[in-house]
Formats: C-alpha cells, structure tokens, sequence
C-alpha cells in the first residue's frame, strides 16, 4: 500500500490530533478521500510550525513512516512569526532548514505545495517582503530536487477575494481547502 505522508504547519494539521481518524477537516482530509483505501494517508502537520520546527521532528514524525510520497506545506509562520514576536528567518535560513528535509528523501518523491499569504489587511501586504523571498526558494528547490511544485500561491490568489479564500489571510476557509486538495490532486497525481 501507498504511503502519504504530509509534513506542515496548521494548514495541514487542521485539528488532526483531535480527529479519530487522524486527518483533520482540511485539504489532507480531502485528499485521502478522493484517494481511497488504496492509499495510506499521513498527517504530521503541527499548528505553528516553521521549517525550522519541521527539520527538528523529520526523522520521528515523516521518516519513520517509510513513505512512499511526502508531502511539505511550509514557510507562513517563518515570516508570521518576524511580525507577531520578532523571530526573523532569513530566507538562507529557511533555505537551509528545507534542504534538510528534502535531503533525506533521495529516490522517494516529493511534493512541495507553495506557501501562501492572502492579505486582508495592509499590515500583512507588508508580509509579502518577508514570504516572497522564501517563495522564491521554495520553487528553487522543487526545480533543483526534481520535485511536484502545488502552486498554491498564486492559485489561491486568483480564486476569490482574500476573505473568501483565508479569512485570516492564512488559514483557508472550506473553498480554500476544497482548492488546495484539487490542486494537489491535479499536480501530485502522476507522482503515486
């Protein structure tokens, strides 16, 4: 049997630990059931994740899984958190921190989903000078590591108005959700 396994911060987790099933009422949700019973679906998001965090839990929540296909949504809170506590991750910094987790995964396929920001308000515009350089490494290293790039930046910014889509400019809404599954489902298929 396939294994999935999904890597993140809350956009993933989606209150994960607190459904039986384990994967929460987001795009993973979604996903595993367009997929079925053929595929083993694995959730390891966790709300307030950076790269950083992600790189820190790796080898006990995504390798030990033996997946056959990760999945990785990182990179908003490695800019959120410059703005709500002060914490700067450089884009090097985030660079680094991705590089070791795709390094890793020789042979196995990944999927790396854009991370996104829908501003709301014109604080957050402001954000995008901190998220697009780390943007820009993301689709760096899906080119340089052979793997499934999920525009989901730009996708999500042309669906609807920010509040349809992430009514925090973060988390998406139910339509958010339904996109980032189609999305990936369009993408990351030919990759299982």
């Amino acid at each position: 049997m396939t294994t999935i396994v999904f890597a993140g911060d809350s956009i993933t987790d989606c209150e994960r630990r607190d459904d039986p099933t384990g994967l929460g009422d987001g795009y993973v949700r979604r996903i595993a059931t367009t997929l079925g019973d053929a595929v083993r679906v694995v959730n390891r998001g966790i709300s307030g994740n950076s790269a950083r965090d992600l790189r820190d839990r790796w080898a006990a929540d995504v390798l030990a899984e033996r997946p056959d296909l990760v999945s990785i949504l990182v990179g908003v809170n490695d800019t959120w958190r410059r703005y709500d506590s002060g914490a700067v991750t450089t884009a090097e910094e985030f660079e680094e921190n991705y590089r070791a987790l795709l390094d890793p995964l020789a042979g196995v396929p990944v999927v790396l989903i854009e991370p996104f920001l829908l501003p709301i308000n014109e604080e957050q515009v402001t954000w995008r000078e901190d998220l697009d350089p780390k943007l820009a490494v993301v689709r760096k290293l899906a080119a340089e590591y052979g793997a499934t790039l999920v525009p989901a930046d730009t996708a999500l910014a042309g669906a609807g108005t920010p509040a349809e889509m992430a009514p925090d400019g973060v988390h998406p809404s139910d339509r958010g959700h339904d996109l980032l599954a189609t999305l990936w489902l369009e993408h990351a298929k030919p990759a299982l």
